[in-house]
């Protein structure tokens, strides 16, 4: 994530309206938004009413997350999932493929286990991830359009280009570089590196830190999973 640019390349979509839809569902009362980058969809939680503890590693993503419309009405954590109050939270909720970005089983596991820490009895763990056999990195791999933003600040004009460096094991490799338009400066080139994990992973590891009633959804709609699922969003209760 590129909090420079992040907000004006994600515009609003089908999985943020899902989001809001499921949560609608649950009892509002305290959330955690795990991974919150720039709040993005962190402020339109407490729109709802939830008492939102939003937490992230990025500091800048963290700072402009602060300047949204309800950001005050939402607490601030520079941190991780180690940061999560225990027994605090009806609603543990990951968006945008953070759990991606869980590399390794342990730290992945640790996440899982600190979320299941966190969340009151009864209370519902929400996420989504990309499906590998849906090889979607297929699809990027082919588009070489740049992205266009502007500098929030300067109002220069800016583009994101992908540089994909491809698979090692289960973990895909790629590097994100903006570019100044006019004079071809690079102002950022960054590497990211997202896992992809099977439906059957996740539903055993969810199930084995003690999760119940582990339901995985089928691309934004209130349908099972399956193995052409592009995009796997999961709802777990403690």
């Amino acid at each position: 994530m590129i909090p420079l640019v992040y907000d004006q390349v994600n515009k609003w979509g089908k999985d943020d309206d899902f989001f809001i839809e499921i949560l609608k569902k649950t009892n509002r009362g305290t959330l955690a938004d795990l991974g919150c980058g720039t709040g993005r969809l962190t402020t339109h939680f407490a729109k709802l009413g939830f008492e939102v503890t939003a937490v992230d590693p990025n500091v800048e993503a963290i700072d402009q997350a602060k300047k949204k419309q309800y950001a005050d009405k939402v607490k601030w954590v520079i941190g991780d999932s180690s940061n999560l109050e225990t027994n605090a939270y009806d609603v543990v909720i990951m968006t945008a493929n953070v759990a991606q970005v869980f590399l390794t089983d342990k730290s992945w596991q640790q996440m899982i286990s600190d979320t299941y820490r966190a969340l009151k009895p009864g209370g519902h763990f929400i996420f989504d991830t990309r499906n590998p056999l849906a090889k979607v990195w297929e699809e990027w791999e082919q588009d070489d359009t740049p992205d266009l933003a502007i500098h929030p600040v300067t109002g220069d004009h800016l583009e994101i280009h992908t540089e994909y460096e491809g698979f090692t094991g289960d973990v895909f490799t790629f590097f994100e570089i903006v570019k100044h338009v006019e004079t071809d400066e690079v102002l950022i080139h960054q590497k990211l590196a997202l896992r992809f994990r099977t439906l059957e992973e996740l539903y055993e590891s969810l199930n084995q830190i003690g999760f119940t009633e582990v339901q995985a959804y089928d691309d934004w709609q209130c349908k099972q999973a399956h193995s052409e699922t592009k995009s796997f969003v999961f709802h777990s209760v403690k």
